[in-house]
Order: structure tokens, then sequence, then C-alpha cells
């Protein structure tokens, strides 16, 4: 057994002083408040759970920063950033794939999350077999050697479109058959520890049918798995939904499943006042990505809403534009903030939106992902955050506005370390492999750009 004494911890239940902590298996064994440290005990300045990563393309980190140059046509827009993500899923195998994860999970760590989502469609490597699992294994191997918690959420995608029944150019890479994906999923199932959850996923309304939405749909109900979709992101999604099957998309999700706890819907930007209501009352989780939606131009969610009527949000990564939990939450608010005219929109229970932002995030993640025990409370996984509390984005800062000052100062991150099951994984603010990893990315990328 380990143990943490804080001078200031975030509880379940609250802020309290001098913390400590008593770890076991993974787990918190025991979370005692205002006591004194022990002999042997870490000494932490600040302790707060880590956040889930809700959404991850993990390959997409390969083209951070690549697709910024105007084309001649200057018209450029989602859809065309898709077909430079698509060329370089083309050329990425399970090699490439375990050190570009592996260096965008340890950026994750190093940043605050402490669990990622995997939404994965790249079943094969170029050339490759769909059976052989490689690509999984190639995550599974990130996620070990960075020591993120990770859940896996194999994707389907088989069609271009609504009315468009085969795939086209560099969709075929990953194309799938729905028999051929769930017998993957099978395989995957089987392998599920402590530290790799799995779930399940189709891409979106348009890649998946109808028919092939009611098969994941009944093994995601039979085995109680997070069941996850990106749905409404861009505005041709809606229109394309609209002529197919005469309804917008969430509105026609929520008409023709029963959308609930289990589900973790990915963006969601575009949805009118109906379907914002609706989906919140549902339990279903949003995750939101907003370096990402603003990378690429969605546009904003309407969150203001969708929390006023109920609703649950996480946040993800996605790209890879950003690896920042603190930033996510910023931006989000800030988007807001921006369309309103207004300041402090997300408070809606807390006076505080920093706390609110982290709350909501935490307990959405967790939704989304594991669906453990959330926080610092007796039971749940030692999943956590030690903060440099003399560090000058923290200094005069108290219980009320400490994650006001994480979330909104916007600079480096006052990290020390991060454990992920009982085992730091950070360590003085850099992830314990660092080098190697970087190295290791280094490499892949030099062979990425090689091979264009």
């Amino acid at each position: 057994m380990s143990s943490i004494f804080a001078r200031k911890a975030l509880l379940q239940k609250g802020w309290a002083d001098n913390v400590r902590l008593e770890l076991e298996g993974g787990r918190i064994k025991a979370a005692l408040a205002d006591v004194a440290a022990q002999a042997g005990d870490f000494v932490a300045g600040v302790i707060i759970p880590g956040l889930c990563n809700a959404h991850s393309h993990a390959f997409q980190r390969a083209l951070a920063g690549k697709t910024e140059e105007r084309s001649d046509a200057g018209r450029d827009n989602f859809w065309t950033w898709r077909e430079r993500m698509y060329a370089l899923a083309g050329q990425v195998d399970a090699g490439l794939l375990a050190a570009i994860a592996q260096q965008a999970y340890s950026e994750m760590l190093a940043s605050g999350y402490t669990s990622v989502a995997e939404f994965h469609y790249l079943h094969s490597e170029p050339g490759g077999s769909r059976d052989d699992d490689m690509m999984f294994n190639a995550l599974c191997e990130a996620a070990r050697n960075s020591g993120i918690r990770m859940t896996y959420v194999p994707v389907l995608y088989e069609r271009s479109g609504f009315d468009q029944p085969e795939p086209v150019g560099h969709q075929k890479l990953f194309a799938n058959d729905v028999g051929s994906f769930l017998e993957h999923h099978e395989r995957v199932l089987e392998q599920a520890t402590e530290t790799l959850n799995v779930g399940i996923g189709a891409h979106s309304l348009r890649a998946v049918s109808k028919e092939s939405l009611v098969e994941l749909v009944r093994v995601a109900d039979s085995r109680n798995l997070p069941m996850h979709l990106h749905i409404a992101e861009q505005q041709r999604e809606v229109d394309q939904s609209m002529a197919f099957y005469g309804r917008r998309p969430v509105r026609w999700l929520l008409e023709n499943f029963d959308v609930g706890d289990r589900w973790c819907l990915v963006h969601a930007t575009h949805m009118d006042a109906d379907e914002t209501e609706s989906l919140a009352q549902s339990a279903a989780v949003v995750c939101l990505c907003p370096s990402t939606e603003a990378n690429l131009g969605d546009g904003l969610f309407p969150l203001h809403d969708f929390l006023s009527a109920g609703g649950r949000i996480a946040i993800g990564s996605d790209s890879h534009v950003s690896i920042n939990p603190f930033e996510e939450l910023r931006w989000l608010e800030y988007g807001q903030r921006l369309v309103s005219q207004s300041r402090n929109v997300a408070s809606l229970q807390e006076a505080h939106v920093g706390r609110e932002l982290f709350s909501r995030a935490l307990d959405g993640g967790v939704q989304a992902s594991t669906r453990e025990t959330a926080g610092i409370q007796c039971g749940a996984v030692a999943d956590l955050v030690a903060l440099y509390d003399d560090d000058p984005m923290l200094v005069g800062h108290g219980d009320a506005s400490l994650l006001d000052a994480l979330v909104f100062s916007g600079y480096r991150l006052p990290i020390e370390r991060v454990m992920v099951h009982g085992e730091w994984q950070v360590v003085d603010g850099e992830h314990v492999d660092q080098a190697d990893t970087r190295a290791a990315f280094a490499d892949a990328i030099r062979k990425i750009g090689e091979a264009s």
C-alpha cells in the first residue's frame, strides 16, 4: 500500500485540507481529511482527479499543424481537411500508429488527462488484413507504455454517405462490414483489463446504415457498453440527413433509438432548439472538442441551452491540435462568451465557472468511458493529478477560485505529477518515458514524410 498527503485535495464531496489518501491495488482505499502526514507519504501541494479525454483519434496527432496552408481555391473547410486526414490514414501502419499514439497519450498524461476513449476505425494496415488486429495491438502497446487508462472504442465505417452504399477513395482502407467488425469486437472484448475498457461505436449516421446501427446498439445493450457516435458535426450532414431520412440527425436518432446514459454523442454541433432539449433530457453525454471544432470551423454547440435543460458533457482533444483539458474547458466557455456577448455562461450550478466546467467534464468523462466511480473517494481508481501549490498560477487562490485559475489563467500548467492506477506516470512535470517516446515519434514522422 502507498499513500499521499496533500495540503489541499478536491474530494468528490468538495475541497478539503490536509488530506491523506491510502492507495491499494490501483484504487483509493481511504481518503481522510484534516489529518497529519505520516512517514513515507508522498507530500503534494494540491491533488485533483484526472480527467478523461473522451474522444481521441490518436493517429491524427501526426497531422497537427500541417493543414493550416490556404488552398489555391481559397475555400478550405472540414471536407478539404478530411482529404488530408484520409491521406495520412493511408500511410499509417501498426508500427507508426504505436509511436504516434504513445506520443499523444504521453502528452495527455502530462497535461492532466489520466484516461482516453480512443475512437478507432483504422482496423487494418495499408495492404494488411482486417482480422489480424495489428492496429488494435498497436494502440494497446501505446497505452501500456505510456501508462494511460484506455477505453478502446472500435468504430464501424461502412459507406461513403447516406445514399452512397460503397466507400470511395481512401475510405476503402478502413471501411468494414458489420459482420467482420463484430468479430473484431468479440476478440478485443476478451482482452479487457482494469486499465483497458472496451466500448463500441459507429462513425456517423452518414457512414453507417440504420440496419447496421441497430446491430451495434444490440451488442452495446446486451453487454452494457458505452456507445459512441459522431453526429451533426457539419451543416452538410444535417442537409444530407434531411434529404435522406426527412429528419435532422439528432432528431432522427432520438426517434429511432432508445438513447440513454450509455450513449456518447460527439460534437452534436448543429441542433435546433427541440433537438437540444430532447437530447439533454435523454441523459446521454455529449463530448465536446472545442480546439478541434474551432480548427475545423465546425460551429458552436448550444451549450447554455443544453446545460439548462439538464444536459451532460465530456471533453476530448479529437484531432490533437491541442492536448490540454483546461484549454478545452477555457475555449468551451470562451466560444459561448463570444457568441452571447456575456460572461460566465456555463456557471448554472456553481458561482465559479471553472469549478462547474471541471466537475461536469469529470462526471461526463467517466460516463462516456469507464463508468467507474468518479472523483477522489473510497473505491475510486487512483487516477490523480498533483499540482504545485506555490506556482504563480495558483498562489492567492483558495477553494472558490482555484479551478478558475487553472482553467482561465492560460499558461504552462502547474502539474508536478500524474498518477494512473496507483502508478506515477508523470514526475516533475514530464512523462517518465518522454525521451524515448519523442525519439520514436520523430522517427515515425520522418518515415511518413519520406513516403509522401
